[in-house]
């Protein structure tokens, strides 16, 4: 493929890897809201999941090199993304606080009768415990599999159904409640 017919993130890329900062600048600026749209689903706050932005992004230029240049690049990141926040999720288990007001600058409770918009449907989804929230997200939002979510987690796959059932449950009665 000649360079006009690669994709600009993948021209980006080769001259991050040749020390180009500029480059570099542009693939954080390229993929850093969607990183840390992830970031802020599995961390449930925003200080945690600014943290993973950063910690993402360090990965990710220290990898640039091992990437073959094949497929999305912005699948790639988004899996550094996910891989990261799920090691500090379990090097953190049973640490974290769930600070959403301040993550969205939200404060009140969804009302069921009307129609969710996304800050809403975020700010539900941030206050499941830690462990539903995870599965929840890799199951619903990242499209793993019950099998796969197991080996990343080290889990069973039962857990991982039983966790999402929970966390959808959880979810219905906190809209039923409101």
């Amino acid at each position: 493929m000649t360079n006009q017919q690669e994709p600009k993130e993948h021209q980006l890329l080769r001259q991050c890897i040749a020390g180009d900062r500029k480059a570099q600048q542009g693939l954080y600026d390229l993929f850093a809201p969607m990183v840390y749209a992830i970031c802020l689903r599995y961390m449930g706050n925003s200080d945690d999941a600014k943290d993973m932005l950063q910690e993402t992004m360090v990965k990710f230029y220290q990898k640039a090199a091992e990437f073959r240049f094949q497929g999305s690049l912005g699948g790639w990141v988004k899996r550094i993304g996910v891989n990261a926040c799920l090691d500090q999720l379990k090097r953190n288990k049973g640490k974290f606080t769930t600070d959403i007001e301040n993550a969205f600058g939200l404060s009140g409770d969804v009302n069921a009768a009307q129609p969710l918009e996304t800050k809403d449907l975020m700010r539900l989804l941030g206050t499941l415990p830690v462990g539903y929230r995870t599965v929840f997200n890799l199951y619903a939002i990242e499209g793993f599999s019950h099998g796969e979510i197991a080996t990343l987690l080290s889990i069973s796959e039962n857990t991982s159904k039983s966790q999402l059932f929970k966390a959808r449950k959880w979810l219905q009665s906190k809209l039923e409640r409101n």
